[in-house]
């Protein structure tokens, strides 16, 4: 964020949020592109803010980055008990949705990178379907050998999109678009994690009760328990001791 930018941005547990609506963020990723210069989005959920406590090459991505959205009902909840409330959980998928409909309005061009080879080539064929004018720069999956990843940034780079979506694990996904955004020059790029799985219907979306709830971690546990058991049951659960630390500090 610029020494001139005024937008309202809380802290927690060492990491910057922007206390943005849905709709803020989407008129503030239109002034990025709008600019031409590049910038570096991130969402914030309960797994990221327990990692960056032990990493703080990723704190420090995250709170260089242009634009912080809290993606997580527990977050949302976690800055009213600080006394510092955001307006709304933004999630990633639904931003990702909102930014594919936007894009294909006003003739944006759109880079997709990661997934599996089947997975992003469907999604680029879906949104292509459901919004014919959409213009997309480009598309890659998301396996690749470290020999390989300077012609992938040179390809995004000559692509010359405005958004590039990487749907990539954490960390990886904030350490390649903090290396290499500068060299890209993607006006706006942002992670969107397992969003592409989503998107091509490979995984299923919690009922939106689940999600206004905050129990769509549960529902996505339900869906991969053996995958996702070590992340919600263990480590995640450093998260509720790190609020009851920083809830006891001065205000």
């Amino acid at each position: 964020m610029s020494k001139t930018d005024t937008r309202p941005r809380i802290q927690m547990m060492g990491c910057s949020i922007d206390n943005l609506s849905m709709e803020d963020t989407l008129q503030t990723i239109e002034g990025f592109i709008a600019s031409g210069k590049p910038h570096q989005h991130v969402v914030v959920n309960v797994d990221k803010l327990v990692k960056a406590q032990k990493d703080p090459e990723l704190r420090q991505i995250i709170n260089d980055c242009a634009l912080i959205n809290a993606d997580g009902m527990p977050v949302v909840w976690a800055s009213r008990l600080l006394g510092r409330p955001l307006k709304e959980r933004v999630a990633g998928v639904d931003l990702f949705e909102a930014l594919m409909a936007r894009s294909a309005d006003k003739g944006w061009r759109v880079f997709l990178l990661g997934a599996k080879e089947d997975i992003v080539s469907r999604v680029r064929d879906l949104y292509a379907a459901k919004y014919p004018h959409l213009v997309f720069a480009g598309y890659r999956n998301g396996y690749w050998k470290p020999e390989e990843e300077g012609a992938i940034v040179q390809q995004i780079a000559d692509a010359r999109a405005d958004l590039l979506f990487v749907a990539i694990s954490s960390p990886k996904k904030e350490q390649f678009l903090g290396a290499y955004q500068a060299t890209m020059k993607i006006p706006f790029a942002m992670g969107v994690g397992g969003t592409f799985d989503v998107a091509a219907g490979k995984v299923k979306r919690a009922p939106v009760w689940m999600q206004k709830t905050g129990l769509e971690w549960f529902y996505r546990f339900l869906q991969e328990p053996r995958r996702m058991f070590r992340r919600y049951f263990i480590e995640d659960m450093a998260f509720f001791g790190l609020l009851v630390k920083e809830w006891r500090q001065p205000r």
